[in-house]
């Protein structure tokens, strides 16, 4: 890898831990930059994979505010998740990727549906809501499973299904939500990390370059991500998810 090529794979890395952190889809711009440099596919999907953890990490760590009150929901939700993540690690390395691949765009535009109607479907589910305020019942639970697999998988666009999903049935802010959802993203990209580093084949240059530049992304979205008012952050998902769902249909 010439330096040029160095220098692209670390700066797509600030990029992706700003927007896994503010959003989620942060592997639509390091998956590309890693096949430009010359990796084969799958080796740069495990990479990526690697170099994004702590980007996730810091993120999480930036949004620590917004977490409190949400550890029996976290318990809950992060154990389907790092279940999920271990299942898609395995996925990817035992199937060929159209099968899993095929219902990725329908999964995406869904996702920006529930983030435009958030506000609408929480409101009419609040009652529901106050007999499980904290977890969001079996579908939030199936849902967050079923991201956790997929995110194990690839993973881009991971934090738009969890910020749809988690916004369409908590009553919470999108922000606490946000908050979540990076703790949640990072236990299944750490999870399927461990995976990927014992038994696949790993780009560790580009590894690192990422994390490097996914960590200093997720701190600096971390630290001023919080400000963003909620209509702008619901914008800003809803965009991110259709740039994703383009490139994913193309």
């Amino acid at each position: 890898m010439s330096p040029l090529q160095a220098l692209a794979v670390a700066a797509a890395g600030v990029a992706a831990g700003g927007i896994n952190t503010l959003v989620g889809s942060g592997t639509l711009v390091t998956f590309p930059v890693l096949l430009a440099v010359g990796l084969p596919p799958v080796t740069a999907n495990v990479s990526n994979t690697l170099g994004l953890v702590p980007g996730s990490v810091s993120g999480a760590v930036g949004y620590r505010r917004e977490l409190s009150g949400q550890r029996s929901r976290l318990l809950l939700l992060g154990s389907l998740s790092a279940l999920g993540g271990l299942v898609g690690a395995v996925l990817l390395l035992v199937l060929p990727p159209a099968a899993f691949k095929a219902v990725v765009p329908v999964l995406v535009a869904l996702a920006c549906v529930l983030v435009v109607l958030q506000p609408r479907i929480a409101a009419r589910a609040a009652a529901r809501q106050r007999d499980e305020p904290r977890t969001g019942g079996p579908l939030l639970w199936v849902g967050v499973l079923g991201s956790g697999v997929y995110g194990g998988y690839f993973g881009a666009a991971q934090g738009v299904l969890l910020i749809g999903m988690m916004g369409a049935l908590l009553d919470e802010s999108l922000q606490r939500i946000n908050a979540a959802k990076n703790v949640l993203a990072a236990l299944v990209n750490g999870t399927a990390a461990v995976v990927f580093a014992c038994v696949a084949h790993v780009d560790w240059v580009a590894a690192l370059l990422l994390a490097v530049g996914s960590t200093l992304g997720g701190v600096v979205a971390g630290r001023y991500g919080r400000q963003l008012p909620a209509p702008w952050l619901r914008g800003l998902v809803v965009v991110i998810g259709l740039c994703a769902l383009v490139s994913l249909l193309r």
